[in-house]
């Protein structure tokens, strides 16, 4: 432990984002609560209800949780309000999706090496 090392720092934030506010009005808007929400998951649920749009399973309030918003195009940046491409799917149903182009993509000789 005889070298000392040099402390790196980082270069100092903008102090006005592009939304025209300091990191302190953001911060002060977190933790009160007044926050922009673009929760999509919530829409979602109350679009769509609460029952997995391929099994059929239905949810209630205490087990919600495991119903999962799928993204039909695959961009979870493309949130439209209608919900036009979501899709309330149960975890099960949701992991099943995603495994599937894996899966065909492993059995036509694409896969990367498992």
């Amino acid at each position: 432990m005889g070298s000392r090392q040099r402390m790196k720092f980082r270069k100092p934030l903008p102090q006005k984002p592009a939304a025209g506010k300091t990191a302190a009005e953001i911060v002060r808007e977190l933790k009160e609560g007044n926050a922009p929400v673009s929760d999509y998951r919530e829409q979602s649920l109350k679009i769509h209800g609460l029952i997995c749009a391929k099994c059929g399973r239905e949810f209630d309030f205490k087990d919600r949780r495991l119903l999962t918003v799928h993204h039909k195009d695959g961009n979870h940046q493309n949130n439209p309000p209608d919900g036009s491409n979501w899709e309330n799917l149960c975890a099960y149903c949701h992991d099943d999706e995603h495994s599937r182009g894996l899966l065909g993509d492993y059995l036509n000789g694409k896969g990367g090496g498992i």
